[in-house]
């Protein structure tokens, strides 16, 4: 019974604290903690295959073909060859301008006047189509001073002439109702010799209006012209200035010209 007693006084007495203490108070919220990761330091990404540029196709090449022109000569049966033994098939002169005369196997021409000017023609020949050769070889010769051929010389002296010169040069000339042209001026070709002693084999392929000019086997240029379809063969020389100059021709051999 005391017991009872004693437990139900230590019971008010709980009370009464209780109602002495002060109010609780709520506690604030824990706080949220949010994981961090731990930062990473940044490296250098290697890259196993570089982008390259971008792939931009050429353009593509358009070939345009042409026609390679065959300018080598074409030629047939020999129609005449002279070897200037027979003085009846050129003329032949001595004049103060200087000398034509036969040597041995060769025609020579030489001049003593200052500037002067000489030529001869094959007498009795008339040719339309033709390629001919002969060799050409000045023995005194200089600068400006030119040797070469006269081709389809008509009655009235109308003719073309190919020339070359000591400074290495060809030419080509045209006379007409007596008019003087150049449809081809001097220019350098390296396969003329200049200077003298020295040999150049010309050639000259003509058919119809069409003339193909040709030194030591290699072509030089052409000429297409119909005022002069045939006529005779000579040569000539032309000093260029005060000195004497002397060329020889020899080995004119004269072709059927082939298309």
């Amino acid at each position: 019974m005391k017991w009872v007693i004693c437990t139900a006084m230590l019971n008010l007495i709980f009370l009464g604290l209780a109602a002495c203490l002060p109010s609780p108070t709520s506690l604030p919220p824990e706080p949220t903690f949010t994981r961090m990761l731990p930062t990473e330091t940044p490296t250098a990404t290697i890259v196993w295959f570089p982008p390259t540029a971008t792939f931009t196709p050429l353009p593509t090449a358009t070939l345009s073909l042409t026609t390679t022109i065959d300018t080598s000569p074409q030629y047939g049966a020999l129609i005449l060859q002279d070897d200037f033994s027979q003085a009846s098939s050129w003329e032949l002169s001595k004049t103060p301008t200087g000398s034509i005369a036969l040597g041995k196997s060769e025609l020579s021409l030489g001049v003593s006047q200052s500037e002067g000017y000489l030529h001869s023609l094959h007498n009795g020949l008339i040719l339309d189509d033709f390629y001919l050769e002969i060799s050409a070889s000045p023995s005194i010769c200089r600068g400006k001073d030119e040797y070469g051929l006269l081709l389809r010389v008509s009655p009235g002296e109308d003719f073309y002439r190919f020339g070359l010169n000591c400074d290495g040069e060809a030419r080509l000339d045209r006379y007409l109702a007596g008019q003087a042209s150049s449809p081809h001026p001097p220019s350098p070709f390296g396969v003329i010799p200049p200077g003298a002693p020295s040999v150049s084999r010309i050639a000259i392929w003509a058919m119809g209006r069409d003339l193909r000019f040709y030194v030591n086997g290699e072509f030089l240029f052409s000429l297409r012209d119909s005022s002069l379809p045939s006529g005779g063969l000579g040569v000539y020389v032309r000093a260029g200035g005060p000195d004497p100059m002397t060329v020889n021709f020899s080995d004119l051999k004269i072709y059927e010209a082939l298309p």
